[in-house]
């Protein structure tokens, strides 16, 4: 069976293109925190903070849990491993076309050193 993962990605990508969901999940990765400590920082209300972990739910990427009245957040890192294999292809190809740049250049410098002047 063939899994589409698109969606998914699309969801992490979607997740990761907000920079406070991106603060959100940098204040995760040291730990679980509840929603108040995520917005502080942020200076947002809970109700938007909220918003934004809804988003990280969405994706996947934090799971949140109710005890009482506190709304505690983990990191679920999981999902970014998708996204880093997608961009790594690009990487290492990108990666590969500057390596071909920099020894072409190389080459264009040193026929150019041996090249006589002219006057």
């Amino acid at each position: 069976m063939v899994v589409d993962r698109s969606s998914r990605l699309d969801r992490v990508f979607h997740a990761l293109a907000h920079p406070a969901r991106r603060a959100i999940l940098r204040q995760l990765s040291v730990g679980e925190r509840n929603l108040s400590e995520l917005a502080s920082p942020l200076q947002m209300t809970f109700p938007a903070a909220s918003k934004h972990v809804r988003v990280l739910e969405g994706a996947r990427l934090v799971r949140r849990r109710v005890a009482g009245r506190q709304h505690l957040c983990r990191l679920q890192a999981a999902p970014l491993r998708d996204a880093v294999l997608w961009t790594e292809q690009f990487r290492r190809h990108w990666e590969a076309r500057f390596q071909a740049l920099d020894a072409l250049l190389e080459e264009l410098k040193s026929e150019e050193r041996l090249r006589p002047r002219r006057s």
